[in-house]
């Protein structure tokens, strides 16, 4: 047999662990790079490889490389492989190209296109006949990366990625690959450990890829063994004789292997998942071998008889729930387990947030970096024994004790050197209320326009901050989320929006990103539990903000910062100071006016961009009610979308006044604005009316006798209210039914309802709203900016 140059890709930070596997298969002459390892070997190395890799992800053989200047060298380059020794004209062929640092082809579907032209060229020349293309399971697969002006041409061995072992539904989706999944065992030491006999348990399993992986490694299983396709099938050079042979291996090792199964158990809390595991397990042939039942993890514990081995998961990142602290308390109750119940075992879990881990309280070996997908994340592996326990520091945002024990020198003097160049804030008490005051904004370096304990009651150069908390943490998820966001951002042509939403425990602040004339930063400190000691807490708070305008490339009197607090009746939009200074952004070519320093809110909810950009796609040439309406920016939106009229109602005098600021800043612009989704119009201000009543009142005079009809309507009321203005007291959660009944009477036929709320608990009663139509539309008005937040808000579309 020939020798042939051959390239295995696997996923990023595995490719040592890919290297090791290839020579337990006894190949040489390997070298690891970026995302893959190189080595020869013959067809045989080949085949075996597809059939026993358990960590890459296509086997590719190289049949050229040639130099690529321009587009036409690489037609040339493909044209000059003879493809009849490869495919008959009848077959099938697809083409993979990907492309780095080349002038000649950047766009990688031309690059195929061109590919795709050579070989059908070619064979059409010769044959008067052309292959055709298949882009699932094609006769050969051909596989092109062009590094600067050098291609390498390949046939894809695997056919498709080599992670799909044929046990998995297709159409189910899991948190994790099975490459990954093997990575994990064989890093974590499970083939010493199934050797001894020792169990396997995973208490989160899911549809059950770690338990699966964990048999097959144990049982001597070959991963390709359930595969029906491979890309070397169809290809004419195929030994299907040598490939019978290592296949009819590979089943007598499996058939050996499966009698030395040791114990290997799953357990998960949902009864879908355990079913589809379960599903999982018999297309594998191996509902004998591996036991799962429903257990929550508070309850999975091993048996007596259990030999002490590998517990394995894939736990919540706190990326897959909305709330982290529900991860944190998880993850609290996970190490409780493992102390209480698997001494003397070891433990291995992939995690994206190494806070997390500190959950556990036990001491990890080094982590190992893993990526799920495009998500860093580390491999912790633990040996659960009482002298690696400790008493978890991490605390869940209610807890969140700010204590830091070790702060190394390069954290104290960044921080340090930060505080420095960026004074803390110097806030002044006024009154018995201690309502905070700025004391000029060229003296301070961030300006606080919270209230109560906020800071305006401290001054943080009277109180002990010498040694900050130093917040390296955050600062590193600050610039993670950053460099997705603003990628995002610029790409959706949006400028304002959230940048960090207390993604860490101990940093519980919102950030915003406001870009105007300038770029303006929004911290809300969300107010800790009075139990928090107010020191340790200042100093987590005088670290977070010392990174902020480093991090965000701002100056620090662009920065201001406000404390949110568990909203009291009279709270709603309070306002803090008298300065009066306003700023212009842009958000879907209208123009908004809002204000950093007076008010809790600066007058645009960034949570409702998609709701407001929707109004405005669809208010053309219709009439438009904005009930609650605040200052008015889902007014200007349907303005702006061609709206033949819009009416304004909110009981604040000053909102109403600052709604009609943001549609006059439009309005008398005098050209028309051009946005991303629709046209512009001019606004005629006269079509547009605004109102200052009680919003309950106005609707339910209204609902008994309706004046005007609208084709769209916007409800957006708060979750309770009991100003002096309103004689009750209202409650969304027991006044929705009325409220949603007053405002389907004013809607025109075949007119529209927005209904949202941003009461977390809300639950809204479909029986009694039965008569009309109601869809939930929350997903798909949660932007990608508060992705990891769906309980933000709530929205439904409402038709009768």
């Amino acid at each position: 047999m020939p020798t042939y140059q051959l390239f295995a890709t696997t996923p990023k930070a595995m490719e040592t662990i890919l290297s090791d596997e290839l020579r337990a298969l006894g190949i040489t002459h390997i070298k690891a790079t970026l995302a893959g390892v190189a080595f020869q070997g013959d067809l045989e190395t080949a085949y075996r490889a597809c059939l026993w890799s358990r960590t890459a992800n296509r086997i590719l053989l190289v049949l050229s490389s040639f130099e690529v200047k321009t587009q036409e060298d690489l037609y040339n380059g493909v044209q000059k492989i003879d493809w009849f020794e490869h495919i008959n004209p009848e077959d099938s062929f697809a083409v993979s190209f990907s492309a780095k640092n080349s002038e000649a082809i950047n766009n990688t579907h031309f690059g195929a296109l061109k590919v795709k032209d050579a070989i059908v060229d070619q064979m059409r020349d010769k044959f008067q006949i052309r292959p055709s293309i298949n882009t699932e399971q094609p006769s050969i697969r051909i596989n092109v990366y062009l590094n600067g002006e050098t291609a390498q041409l390949s046939l894809d061995l695997s056919g498709e990625s080599l992670h799909r072992r044929g046990y998995r539904d297709v159409n189910i989706k899991a948190p994790m690959k099975e490459n990954l999944a093997a990575a994990m065992l064989l890093r974590s030491g499970w083939p010493q450990i199934a050797k001894q006999q020792g169990s396997l348990i995973d208490p989160m399993c899911g549809s059950g890829t770690l338990l699966l992986e964990g048999a097959m490694i144990a049982a001597d299983y070959a991963p390709g063994l359930l595969r029906d396709y491979f890309g070397f099938t169809g290809w004419k050079k195929h030994d299907a004789e040598c490939w019978k042979k290592l296949r009819a291996e590979a089943e007598q090792r499996k058939k050996i292997g499966m009698e030395k199964l040791p114990v290997i158990v799953g357990f998960d809390q949902n009864r879908q998942t355990v079913n589809t595991a379960l599903a999982h397990i018999a297309n594998a042939d191996l509902q004998h071998k591996i036991h799962v039942e429903r257990r929550d993890i508070e309850n999975a514990e091993p048996a007596e008889s259990w030999k002490p081995g590998l517990l394995i998961c894939n736990p919540p990142y706190g990326e897959r729930l909305g709330d982290e602290q529900e991860t944190a308390e998880l993850y609290k109750k996970f190490g409780a387990s493992l102390k209480a119940h698997f001494i003397g075992w070891k433990a291995a879990m992939i995690i994206s947030n190494p806070e997390l881990g500190f959950r556990l309280g036990i001491r990890s070996q080094k982590p190992i970096t893993l990526f799920n997908g495009a998500l860093e994340c580390k491999l912790l592996r633990l040996d659960i024994e009482e002298s690696n326990f400790f008493i978890p520091k991490a605390r869940t945002q209610e807890e969140r004790i700010a204590q830091v024990t070790e702060i190394s020198k390069a954290q104290e003097q960044r921080i340090a050197q930060a505080t420095e160049t960026r004074p803390a804030p110097q806030l002044e008490t006024t009154g018995t209320d201690k309502e905070a005051s700025v004391s000029g904004a060229k003296s301070i370096a961030y300006r606080d326009v919270g209230k109560g304990r906020e800071l305006g009651a401290i001054s943080f150069t009277d109180r002990d901050i010498s040694e900050p908390v130093a917040a390296e943490m955050f600062a590193n998820r600050l610039k993670k989320n950053l460099k997705k966001l603003s990628k995002w951002a610029k790409q959706n042509h949006i400028t304002c929006y959230r940048v960090y939403d207390a993604d860490l425990p101990e940093y519980a602040v919102a950030v915003d990103i406001y870009q105007g004339e300038q770029t303006w930063i929004n911290v809300q400190e969300y107010e800790p539990p009075k139990s928090i000691d107010q020191h340790k807490a200042d100093q987590r708070l005088a670290g977070l903000l010392a990174e902020i305008p480093r991090v965000l490339g701002v100056n620090s009197d662009q920065v201001f910062l406000k404390i949110r607090r568990k909203q009291k009746s009279t709270d709603q939009y309070e306002k803090h100071d008298d300065q009066g200074r306003f700023h212009i952004i842009e958000e879907g070519g209208c123009k908004l006016l809002v204000n950093f320093e007076d008010y809790l809110d600066t007058g645009l909810f960034l949570d409702h961009r998609p709701i407001r950009l929707m109004i405005q796609q669809q208010a053309k040439g219709k009439s438009f009610l904005n009930l609650f309406a605040y200052t008015g920016s889902a007014t200007v939106h349907a303005a702006m979308g061609g709206a033949a009229s819009t009416t304004t109602v909110d009981m604040s005098n000053t909102y109403i006044n600052w709604a009609k600021k943001n549609m006059a800043l439009n309005a008398n612009e005098g050209e028309a604005c051009r946005s991303q989704l629709t046209p512009l119009a001019y606004i005629p201000v006269g079509a547009h009316e605004f109102i200052q009543a009680d919003c309950l009142e106005w609707l339910a005079t209204e609902a008994e006798l309706p004046s005007k009809h609208y084709d769209l309507i916007f409800l957006d009321p708060p979750t309770f209210s009991n100003s002096k203005r309103m004689d009750e007291a209202f409650d969304i959660q027991n006044d929705h039914v009325q409220l949603i009944n007053n405002a389907i009477s004013l809607l025109s036929p075949g007119g529209v309802l927005y209904f949202s709320t941003n009461f977390r608990r809300f639950k809204i009663d479909k029986q009694a709203l039965s008569d009309f139509i109601v869809e939930d539309i929350s997903a798909a008005t949660i932007p990608e900016d508060f992705a990891r937040n769906p309980k933000i808000h709530y929205c439904w579309r409402i038709k009768e």
